[in-house]
């Protein structure tokens, strides 16, 4: 049978408000828009909702939606949706609907009780397409998916102009909406600790998702004197996120989750190094260590990361990799040489692409 070139995606409402940015949506438009322009026939359902813990109203408008995809089509979720949605979707692939399910973070790591809904989802489901590496080995081993149906499709990057950086290297940035889950409260009082030394912060992402997150930072700031030191730039696009970059010396993402981490590969495609936390996929993007050389003993341009990681939750040693890169030219030259190198290795997003549309046109087949 010819893979099909049809193929109905439904995401949630609102991927394209720019208030409201985040790595899933990004990823969902360039690889829709991506797929149009290779052919495929796509027609899209936004569905409202408050996904993933969407109410008896929002399951109704998802299954009135899939009630209009044609007998054996193909239908592409976000896992946002799909993976809190087993009542709509499990019945509907046993009728006999192709059912690809986009994850982005398995949502039964946060909610142990929505584990279980998501695991006959992502059973029933004829592909499984993960963001990471990490996140397919996650998937595999907490529902024991058939290996060869979960793919991976990393996210792709956009080549920029590589950043100048100053001598210092004392203009940091971090890019994420201001939540607790982000580590904004680790970054504040990891920069509290090298205070001694000089540095400028900005912090770049939305500050209308947890207000008490941010109230709670605006006070740590302002307690530790830092405020004239980091600024709240709030959520940054286009031009003027493109201008952070530019201005920056190295990238610092304290996460507590991450899936892959875009702003990382979106970092190094401007040259920059990175100060990271070693969760999920964060060390993937980065780029991993070649062999069990210590950091220490890396000199080459394409020997080790082009950033230094760091348990999350720990801001005494986030304050030793920003003290380490701020007093340690040396090590900041090597950074910065490996970001360079690594920055000639990013794939663009027409490679996620190809591989999005692999796994549709295989499912296409079955």
């Amino acid at each position: 049978m010819r893979p099909l070139s049809e193929v109905h995606a439904i995401v949630p409402a609102g991927i394209d408000d720019a208030a409201r940015v985040s790595g899933g949506n990004v990823y969902d438009r360039r690889v829709l828009d991506g797929l149009r322009a290779s052919g495929w026939a796509v027609t899209e359902h936004p569905v409202s909702g408050s996904w993933p813990r969407p109410d008896g109203a929002a399951l109704a408008r998802l299954d009135a939606v899939v009630a209009t995809v044609p007998p054996r089509g193909l239908l592409f979720l976000d896992g946002l949706v799909a993976s809190c949605a087993d009542s709509v979707l499990v019945p509907a692939a046993a009728a006999g609907l192709r059912v690809v399910v986009l994850v982005h973070l398995p949502i039964g790591l946060a909610d142990p009780l929505a584990a279980e809904g998501e695991q006959r989802v992502l059973t029933a489901a004829s592909a499984v397409v993960t963001t990471s590496g990490w996140a397919r080995d996650v998937l595999l081993d907490a529902y024991a998916l058939a290996p060869d149906g979960v793919h991976v499709a990393r996210p792709g990057v956009d080549r920029a102009p590589a950043s100048v950086g100053t001598p210092g290297g004392t203009r940091l940035l971090c890019v994420a909406a201001v939540t607790a889950l982000k580590g904004h409260a680790d970054l504040v009082a990891a920069l509290a600790l090298v205070a001694d030394l000089p540095w400028s912060c900005v912090l770049a992402g939305a500050l209308d998702r947890d207000p008490a997150v941010v109230a709670a930072l605006r006070g740590r700031l302002s307690q530790e004197g830092l405020t004239d030191r980091v600024h709240l730039a709030g959520a940054l696009h286009g031009a003027d996120l493109e201008g952070a970059y530019a201005a920056a010396d190295l990238l610092v993402l304290p996460s507590h989750v991450e899936t892959y981490g875009m702003v990382v590969t979106e970092a190094l495609a401007h040259g920059l190094p990175v100060v990271a936390t070693a969760v999920g996929g964060l060390p993937e993007a980065l780029g991993e260590v070649l062999g069990e050389v210590p950091s220490e003993a890396l000199d080459g341009a394409d020997d080790g990361r082009p950033g230094l990681l760091v348990p999350p939750g720990r801001p005494e040693e986030l304050a030793d990799a920003l003290r380490c890169w701020l007093t340690d030219a040396d090590r900041r030259e090597r950074l910065r040489r490996r970001a360079l190198h690594r920055r000639l290795q990013l794939s663009p997003w027409s490679r996620t692409v190809e591989d999005v549309s692999a796994v549709l046109g295989g499912a296409g087949d079955l």
